[in-house]
């Protein structure tokens, strides 16, 4: 049977990766794709695949491979359009991070929380019956780790509050009216395509490569359960074939990493590939911040059968190659 997938936000980092799985493992399914290119482009999409840009107002149930319409969450109409014919809802698209949630709450909220609503309410119109909902470790926010998905959420930052409401609304979405929700609660992502991403790993990286200072927040003993771009795409394949609904799922490495740590892999990289020298710089800590994050995946292994495959010295050195080729470094 040919399925019929949603994947908003599908021009970033994550989207991008999971596309590209997809037509390599189902070359039969329909890939339609939402996004605002507030981030990712057309040219990030047009690298790995072919695809016809359409109009939410001609949809319909046209299926023909992949195609990418341009529009916004936050707008009902688009959301219900988009959703016409479709099987599974992969909701990737989000305001991200803690410190654009402090620096404007009301936007995080518009994005993350109505915008999430909106794409539950056109699944339920339209009868989906899969939507993986994207999360992160910021609703548990300062807990003892490792964080397992029983123990109490407490957000610390307005990031991890417009998370946990959109995991809150799945949750009343899959009892309420059946929709087969998962969130998945994702660790910090990385490896290659993430060149947009301003996320530690993907900016030290591209720091290095530039003569920039890598700049931790605070000491650098914060932890973070670092997961490689191809195990959180596994996961998000293997929750969407199981018979799971209305569940929160922690997608890690279940390894805890300072950030000193990574800074220091890093450097040590850069600078033994390329003989280029690397500084590091503290500044201080940023409000939001939590201090210790790492995940059991003990959920995840019994209800998907996840199972990380990459640790860290792989997942970095395959990221490196990637950004030493997008920056054309010899």
């Amino acid at each position: 049977m040919v399925k019929n997938w949603l994947i908003t936000g599908g021009c970033g980092f994550i989207g991008i990766s999971l596309i590209k799985h997809l037509i390599a493992a189902y070359p039969d399914h329909n890939i339609r794709v939402l996004d605002n290119l507030s981030v990712g482009t057309k040219e990030d999409l047009s690298a790995i695949t072919t695809f016809v840009e359409r109009s939410h107002h001609s949809l319909d149930n046209i299926f023909n491979g992949i195609n990418l319409v341009v529009g916004d969450i936050q707008d009902f109409s688009v959301c219900v359009s988009c959703c016409k014919g479709i099987d599974t809802i992969v909701h990737l698209a989000a305001n991200t991070g803690v410190a654009p949630s402090v620096e404007n709450p009301r936007h995080d909220m518009e994005v993350n929380i109505i915008g999430t609503f909106n794409m539950l309410e056109a699944a339920r119109i339209n009868n989906v019956t899969t939507f993986i909902f994207a999360s992160s470790g910021a609703p548990i926010g300062e807990v003892e780790p490792p964080i397992t998905e029983e123990k109490a959420p407490k957000p610390v930052s307005p990031y991890g509050a417009s998370k946990l409401a959109g995991e809150g609304y799945c949750s009343a979405y899959y009892r309420t009216y059946g929709l087969k929700t998962t969130s998945l609660r994702f660790g910090n992502v990385y490896g290659p395509g993430s060149n947009h991403k301003n996320s530690v790993i993907a900016k030290f990286f591209k720091n290095s490569f530039v003569n920039i200072p890598l700049e931790i927040y605070g000491d650098g003993n914060q932890t973070r359960d670092f997961l490689y771009i191809d195990d959180l795409i596994q996961a998000i394949i293997q929750t969407t074939f199981s018979d799971i609904g209305g569940e929160v799922l922690q997608i890690s490495s279940q390894k805890e990493t300072t950030i000193n740590e990574i800074a220091k892999l890093i450097k040590t990289i850069v600078e033994s590939a390329l003989k280029m020298p690397v500084t590091i710089k503290h500044s201080p800590k940023r409000i939001g911040d939590v201090r210790r994050n790492y995940a059991d995946i003990s959920k995840a292994r019994n209800l998907i059968g996840y199972s990380p495959k990459y640790d860290l010295d792989k997942g970095l050195q395959k990221t490196f190659e990637y950004f030493k080729e997008t920056y054309k470094i010899q």
